[in-house]
């Protein structure tokens, strides 16, 4: 589907992938360049070894079936039922998502508000935010004094917004960005609602959460957006971010470990390009040191005892990049075309690449919780 096969990173790495033999998806580690199959009755689910109390040492020592060179599987169709493909590394995990948790892209949210929905309008809106508040973002921290400042200069503006509250205030915005399983993988196409105009790609760090709230692990994520949609209303959120494939995870979950924790995420910095078919680049950046609200905090605010998950969670922790440069029309900034291909790679959490295309034209989701603990039971694995 897409141009180039997903880079995987090195670790200890858990995913899933789909076997046509099984009719159903199998856990999978890589060792050296090859796939290995380690689904077994003690753990036929990725959201079993992350509930264990050391995932990663389970990884390691783990019985499997070596499946074939990674490099094959990796670049196979993921819309063939009869080739084995990646799928998204997740399965019962609930998918959540952080908004607004980098203050520098708070503004472009408020800016989406108050041109609501309409492109044309952001430029001259996003000057006047400029002047307002000029650099006073740069490595700001939600619910602080200076927060609080930068909160009052733009409400000052007559440009008060209900992201200011999300984006500094003490209390971040968490949502559930798509359905459990619903989750497309590195390859697939990823789609947007047919009636935006206005959208853009967001590459995130996305943690795997275990029930207890405990982080075991991360990897990357597409939290596609509908701009012109949530623009229109804050209340329309769900309809801007969860559409038919509209949210991809991948290409594996790195497992923390001795090599790879908290820390390394924290100071991730995340590489976007988008290939267009006519031929348009767009490169950017998100540097995990800028984000407002530190990642445990989220995951303690989405998570514990006001919360329960009890098969854990995926939880997106938000970006800093919003796109201004613009693709077509002066002073209209970026959006999507068919056809563009996403990449979203960080050191240590390898790459994720996936084709854009119409929500309303990639595959249906069909594969959902019945169907997997169908094909399970039928496996002898529950």
């Amino acid at each position: 589907m897409t141009d180039q096969p997903p880079s995987l990173p090195d670790g200890c790495l858990l995913g899933r992938i789909w076997r046509p033999d099984a009719k159903g998806p199998s856990v999978v580690t890589l060792r050296g360049d090859r796939l290995i199959d380690i689904t077994s009755a003690a753990a036929p689910l990725v959201r079993d070894i992350c509930e264990m109390d050391d995932p990663a040492a389970y990884v390691r020592s783990a019985e499997g079936e070596d499946l074939g060179e990674a490099a094959a599987i990796l670049s196979a169709d993921p819309e063939d039922p009869a080739t084995p493909h990646l799928l998204a590394p997740c399965d019962l995990q609930a998918i959540k998502a952080c908004g607004v948790t980098f203050a520098s892209s708070m503004v472009e949210r408020v800016i989406e508000e108050q041109a609501a929905g309409d492109p044309a309008r952001a430029e001259d809106i996003r000057a006047r935010v400029g002047t307002a508040i000029g650099k006073s973002l740069r490595d700001i921290r939600a619910g602080s004094e200076e927060a609080a400042q930068v909160k009052s200069a733009l409400i000052a503006e007559g440009l008060w917004s209900q992201y200011l509250e999300v984006g500094i205030g003490p209390d971040a915005e968490v949502f559930t960005k798509a359905p459990v399983l619903s989750s497309v993988g590195s390859g697939a196409r990823v789609g947007l609602h047919p009636i935006s105009k206005w959208n853009n790609p967001e590459p995130e760090v996305v943690l795997t959460v275990a029930s207890s709230g405990r982080i075991v692990g991360a990897t990357l994520g597409n939290d596609v957006n509908l701009r012109d949609v949530e623009g229109r209303s804050a209340l329309l959120l769900g309809k801007a971010k969860d559409n038919n494939a509209s949210c991809a995870i991948g290409p594996m979950i790195r497992l923390f470990d001795e090599g790879f924790s908290l820390d390394d995420v924290r100071t991730a910095e995340l590489t976007l390009t988008v290939h267009g078919p006519e031929g348009y680049v767009l490169n950017g950046t998100s540097r995990m040191s800028e984000i407002s609200r530190d990642p445990a905090d989220l995951v303690a605010q989405t998570l514990g005892r006001h919360h329960q998950y009890p098969d854990g969670i995926m939880l997106f922790l938000g970006t800093l990049f919003a796109p201004t440069d613009d693709r077509d029309v002066p002073g209209e900034g970026f959006t999507h075309k068919i056809g563009d291909v996403v990449t979203i790679s960080a050191p240590g959490l390898g790459a994720l690449r996936n084709r854009v295309d119409l929500a309303t034209d990639c595959p249906e989701w069909t594969f959902g919780l019945r169907a997997l603990m169908g094909n399970l039971a039928a496996r002898g694995l529950l």
